[in-house]
C-alpha cells in the first residue's frame, strides 16, 4: 500500500492571499473559484519541468492562509523516468521512512518557478475570471427569462438605431426591430424590456430581449393588477402591434370577479398607468371565454357583433356579421383590429355587413 502523504508546508505570502480577496470583492467571484484557477494555472507551469505528467499537485488553504506544490513521486532502486521516479536514498532525504514501491511528496517552492510561471498563472487566472463572469451573467439572466426587467440604456449604435443595454452586471442589445416604433431611446434611460431566451453561445452568454413582445404586456399587468399576480385573475391570451395597440384576454373561476375591471382599475388607473409605460399603445381588455363565438365577439371589440357562425374547426376559421356601420370599426386601421382579433383567439375570421354588399370573401383577416 502506499503510504499517507507526508503534509509539506510552504508558506505563501500573506500579501498574495489579501490580492485574492480584493480580487474576489472587486469582481464579485468567490475566492474559491479564483483559488482553483490558482491552483490550475501552477500545475500547468509546474507540469512543463515534469514531462507534463500527473506528478505535480498544488493545495490551497485560503480559511487557514496556507499554500503547498509538491511533486509526487515513486520511490525506486533504479530509475526508468526521472518525471515519476526518485531513487531511494534520495526520497530518505525527503521522507526518513520511504520504502520502495511507495511515493514521497517533494515539497516545491513556488518562487523557483520563475517568470514563465507567473505569465501562465495569469493568463489561466484571467480566462478563469472570464468564465467566472460569463457563468454569473448567464445564470442571471437565465433566472429572469420570461421576465420582465428594468435595463439602462448605454449607448446607440447610429447606424443599425440597436441598442446596448445593462441588466444589472450583464449587457444586453435590444435590436431596432425590437424596439416600440417611433419610440426614441436615449443613454442614460431606465426601460423596460421583456426578456425572450437566454442563450449560452461561445462568444458569452446572450440574452434576447424586446420591448415589442406580447410578454412585455403580460408581465406589465401582473405587476400593476395584484389580481393577476396571485393567480385570481389569468391572462389567456395576448396579441399586439407595438406602439399601436395591444387586445388582452383575461378570465376568472370567480364568478363574483369581474377580470375586466380589476384589470382596467378604478377610473382606469391600473391600465392607464401600463399605457403611459408603452409610450399611449392602446389596449383593449376583453373577457375571455370557452365559447369560440363569445370570445370572437369579444375580441373584436369595440365593434359591436351580430353573429359568428363557425365554418370549420380545422382549420379554424368563422364568418362575422356586423352591422354595416360598424364594419370599418369591425376591421379597423389597415385591418388591424380583426387582424388583432384573430391572432388573440386562434381563428380565422371573415367579416362581412349585416346587408352583406360588402365584397365577399375580402375581409377575412388570420
Amino acid at each position: 500500500m502506499a503510504r499517507a502523504k507526508k503534509e509539506t508546508v510552504v508558506d505563501i505570502t500573506a500579501e498574495i492571499f489579501d490580492a485574492l480577496k480584493m480580487m474576489a470583492e472587486e469582481s464579485g467571484i468567490p475566492e474559491t473559484y479564483l483559488a482553483d484557477k490558482i491552483r490550475t494555472a501552477i500545475i500547468t507551469a509546474a507540469k512543463k519541468d515534469y514531462g507534463s505528467k500527473d506528478v505535480v499537485f498544488c493545495e490551497m488553504d485560503i480559511e487557514n492562509r496556507v499554500f503547498k506544490v509538491y511533486v509526487r513521486k515513486t520511490v525506486v532502486n533504479e530509475i526508468e523516468d526521472e518525471y515519476t521516479q526518485i531513487l531511494l536514498e534520495d526520497a530518505l532525504k525527503v521522507d526518513k521512512n520511504a520504502m520502495v514501491g511507495e511515493f514521497v511528496d517533494i515539497p516545491l517552492e513556488t518562487r523557483k518557478f520563475g517568470r514563465i510561471v507567473a505569465q501562465n498563472a495569469k493568463h489561466v487566472i484571467r480566462q478563469g475570471v472570464k468564465e467566472a463572469e460569463r457563468g454569473q451573467t448567464f445564470e442571471e439572466f437565465q433566472s429572469r427569462n420570461k421576465e420582465l426587467v428594468t435595463a439602462v440604456v448605454q449607448r446607440i449604435d447610429p447606424k443599425t438605431g440597436n441598442a446596448t443595454i445593462t441588466i444589472g452586471r450583464g449587457e444586453a442589445v435590444l435590436p431596432k426591430t425590437e424596439q416600440v416604433p417611433d419610440e426614441e431611446l436615449h443613454e442614460g434611460d431606465h426601460i423596460k424590456v421583456y426578456i425572450v431566451d437566454v442563450r449560452n453561445e461561445d462568444r458569452g452568454p446572450r440574452a434576447m430581449i424586446s420591448r415589442t413582445h406580447p410578454g412585455l404586456v403580460k408581465r406589465l399587468f401582473e405587476t400593476e393588477v395584484p389580481e393577476i399576480y396571485d393567480g385570481t385573475i389569468e391572462i389567456k391570451a395576448v396579441s399586439r402591434q407595438a406602439g399601436s395597440r395591444t387586445k388582452m384576454a383575461v378570465w376568472s373561476q370567480n364568478p363574483d370577479i369581474d377580470a375586466v375591471g380589476a384589470c382596467i382599475g378604478q377610473r382606469g388607473v391600473r391600465v392607464n398607468a401600463i399605457v403611459e409605460e408603452l409610450g399611449g399603445e392602446k389596449i383593449d381588455i376583453v373577457k375571455y371565454s370557452d365559447d369560440p363565438a363569445a370570445f370572437i365577439t369579444e375580441a373584436l371589440s369595440p365593434a359591436k357583433v351580430l353573429s359568428v357562425t363557425v365554418e370549420s374547426e380545422d382549420p379554424k376559421v368563422c364568418r362575422v356579421t356586423v352591422p354595416d356601420s360598424q364594419l370599418s370599426l369591425a376591421i379597423g386601421n389597415k385591418g388591424q383590429n380583426v387582424r388583432l382579433a384573430a391572432r388573440l383567439t386562434g381563428w380565422k375570421i371573415d367579416i362581412h355587413p349585416e346587408s352583406g354588399f360588402y365584397g365577399e370573401g375580402d375581409d377575412s383577416i388570420q
